[in-house]
């Protein structure tokens, strides 16, 4: 690989413009395409310490031979000419968002003599126009044929087409009525242009004109008494509306808008749009892709340049909404209007039906990157090639089968929880996962003001892990001795000991590990640590991390144990927050268990209602007894009756005041 400092423009020789940069390599391919609102800020960013940049940059950096840059005038040319270099080059270190062949459009081709509906992949066509994208061409091919009964347009393809007006009979659809068959001359090319713009219109949202058209012409059809008529136009009207019903309305008519939703991980990226043409959904679709270092305003606006490129005019819509604005949102939103040839509203939703619908786009990224995330965890030949990568890359005797990872949870050391997750064979053993609630060590850490004990990350991962570690060495004595529990006939838990500790943290933590380790005098298992920020990889004593290509099979198997044992410490540690901060003055009352105290808050509607009943009150509840009914009134009278506060908005309830009696009697 190159050294950058061998190939660095001259100080001062670089301008202060905007402009467009191109990477070379040895060869003199171009492998990354850039622009920058200044091209000195920009590319002398890429020429400091390698140490301090981004694994991929880095890569890039060295892989580079040269760069290039051509200034420009405005920012907005600076979009134009980056989009049209990245389509020419095709350069490798750039973030792909999309696949042109990846999703099918129901396409018209208006430039044609007599246009044609069909179903359309690849790269788009001047002179056509495009609805969609579909999930499925099979979607497409339903509601075409629903909407041919309506705008009888043509479908076949351009041989058939001649191969009918050489012989002078339509095809089948000519015949059942699905076709205006202009090439026997049913109909001239003017008027099948109209049915096809009729088509083209109604599929761009304006249904409700032809709606209302068929419904004045069914009247006046069985107002006249041609009832053979009217039937056929009530069937038309059905087949619109099943049409109109593939589609769910989100927002009011006339709502013109691409919707998306983003959902990453440090190595991934999952983009969800949804497409909204006259308030209904008319197309979805999404991609998982690199991530790459930038922020997520910079991928926004790679994203937007990526897939409005191609288009213009009616491609691109009124209105797009994104999660996060484009840092440079101005010059974003100018080139997005110069592409459609009127004003675009660039901006993140902020209430309302927009805001739900980008929190259901976001959803379905979310969904889409677990789905990506499974499928690719799934794979064996993925699996074992991210173990044997393991293996060499932390040196160790052995392939990893076993990986155990822990993560600490807590709130400023309040409700400290550990967790510990099994991967076998690279795939999670649920069964075998284990919650630990740290108690800490108040004379070393210290209490808080409730006198719980705190304590730290390093501290709490002392704890867990020793307490797991006994565990494993107890098992491991007993399974040489008997490996099969004589209770349940089972194997025991822990007879087959990890290969590898997996700690979430950085050199703190697994330093912390090893010396559990140590104390305890075990030798074969290895522990590191993978950090959040930069994805380092960190071994006990050593200075330096490990650092794992992005691309690597390893390290997202690494990720994967991590970010699984972060949400099952998450999840238990809000449990027991959620539990800590629900008490109530039930919950001490011997024999009042969870059933009966739902039992008389139904019956009562509030503590402070059972406080104020009798006895013979609370015995008409079902399933408490006179017994139990003394106890809870002896237990409720015995109390003070706390402050009531709304758990919704934290406001302090007043209770109601006492009935007089003199009122209660009028």
């Amino acid at each position: 690989m190159a050294d950058p400092s061998s190939y660095r423009p001259a100080p001062g020789s670089i301008p202060t413009d905007p402009g467009v940069y191109r990477f070379r390599d040895e060869h003199g391919r171009v492998i990354y395409v850039g622009k920058a609102r200044s091209l000195r800020q920009r590319l002398s960013s890429y020429f400091q310490d390698v140490a301090g940049l981004h694994p991929r940059t880095a890569r890039m950096v060295r892989t580079g031979a040269s760069v290039e840059w051509t200034v420009v005038a405005t920012e907005v040319e600076a979009l134009q000419l980056e989009y049209a270099w990245i389509k020419e080059f095709d350069p490798r270190f750039n973030v792909k968002y999309r696949d042109d062949k990846s999703y099918p459009y129901l396409a018209v081709t208006l430039g044609e003599e007599f246009p044609r509906a069909q179903v359309m992949r690849g790269e788009k066509r001047t002179g056509t126009r495009y609805f969609g994208p579909y999930t499925h061409a099979w979607a497409i091919r339903e509601t075409l044929d629903l909407l041919l009964r309506v705008f009888p347009v043509r479908t076949c393809s351009a041989g058939v087409f001649r191969r009918a007006e050489q012989v002078g009979r339509p095809c089948l659809l000519g015949y059942i009525d699905k076709c205006s068959a202009p090439c026997v001359g049913r109909v001239d090319a003017t008027e099948h242009r109209r049915i096809a713009t009729e088509l083209c219109d109604f599929l761009a949202g304006d249904t409700g004109r032809f709606v209302r058209s068929l419904e004045r012409e069914m009247k006046a059809a069985s107002d006249a008494l041609d009832f053979e008529r009217a039937a056929r136009l009530r069937d038309d009207l059905g087949a619109l509306n099943r049409a109109m019903e593939k589609s769910a309305v989100v927002l009011p008519d006339g709502t013109d808008a691409d919707v998306f939703g983003l959902a990453d991980d440090p190595l991934e990226i999952a983009v969800q749009v949804f497409h909204v043409r006259g308030g209904r959904i008319r197309g979805q679709r999404g991609w998982v892709a690199e991530r790459d270092a930038e922020s997520l305003a910079d991928l926004v606006e790679g994203l937007l340049q990526q897939v409005y490129g191609g288009d213009g005019g009616e491609g691109v819509p009124r209105e797009v909404l994104v999660p996060v604005l484009p840092a440079d949102r101005a010059s974003v939103q100018a080139w997005l209007s110069q592409r459609r040839g009127s004003q675009v509203d660039l901006r993140v939703p902020q209430r309302g039906d927009k805001r739900a619908l980008m929190e259901t786009v976001t959803k379905n990224a979310s969904q889409s990157l677990a789905r990506h995330k499974v499928a690719r965890a799934g794979d064996l030949t993925a699996r074992s090639q991210a173990l044997e990568e393991l293996q060499e890359a932390l040196e160790l005797p052995e392939t990893p089968l076993r990986i155990e990872c822990f993560d600490i949870s807590h709130v400023q050391g309040t409700n400290v929880v550990g967790s510990m997750v099994v991967f076998e064979d690279g795939l999670p053993r649920k069964a075998e996962y284990r919650r630990f609630i740290v108690r800490g060590d108040v004379g070393v850490d210290g209490a808080g003001p409730d006198g719980t004990p705190r304590v730290d990350d390093t501290a709490a991962m002392h704890e867990v892990l020793t307490r797991r570690l006994h565990r494993h060495l107890r098992d491991t004595t007993e399974a040489i001795a008997q490996p099969v529990d004589p209770e349940t006939g089972r194997p025991r838990r822990f007879a087959y000991p990890p290969n590898l500790i997996v700690v979430d943290g950085g050199l703190p933590q697994v330093n912390a590990a090893q010396r559990v380790l140590d104390e305890l005098g075990v030798e074969d298992v290895r522990v590191v640590g993978l950090a959040k920020r930069l994805e380092e990889v960190w071994l006990p004593g050593d200075d330096f991390p490990v650092i794992l290509p992005r691309t690597s099979e390893g390290l997202y198997l690494l990720q994967r144990v991590r970010d699984e044992a972060h949400r099952f410490a998450i999840t238990f540690h809000r449990e027991r927050r959620s539990k800590a901060m629900t008490t109530s003055a039930l919950d001490g009352i011997p024999g009042l268990g969870p059933a009966r105290q739902r039992a008389l808050l139904t019956h009562f509607g509030s503590v402070a209602q059972i406080r104020a009943a009798t006895v013979e009150e609370l015995t008409e509840v079902k399933g408490v007894g006179p017994a139990l009914a003394a106890t809870v009134a002896e237990r409720l009278a015995a109390e003070e009756p706390g402050v009531a506060v709304d758990p919704a908005t934290g406001e302090i309830i007043d209770p109601p005041p006492p009935p007089n009696p003199g009122e209660a009697a009028r």
